[in-house]
């Protein structure tokens, strides 16, 4: 059996091991393109688009140009402020 062409939501979501709406977010934002199939307007993603928007988001993060987290301890607490 041949590869499949199309992905659902539910796919893409399970293999970037996020929700469903997450997902959803990623065609909304237009990061990741997908298509509307039928009369209910189900999300249908390629296969080679999927692939191209993994190698985007691991080119930017060689890059540099993924956002860090705020570090939880460059914040000082209130007691080492009163030591210094």
């Amino acid at each position: 059996m041949p590869t499949p062409r199309f992905l659902t939501l539910d796919d893409v979501a399970e293999i970037l091991n996020v929700s469903w709406s997450q997902a959803y977010a990623l065609v909304r934002r237009k990061e990741l393109i997908a298509i509307q199939i039928g009369g209910r307007g189900q999300w249908r993603v390629e296969v080679d688009e999927l692939e191209r928007f993994i190698q985007q988001k691991y080119a930017e993060a060689r890059a540099g140009s993924v956002p860090e987290e705020p570090a939880a301890a460059t914040a000082e607490s209130p007691a080492a402020e009163q030591r210094a």
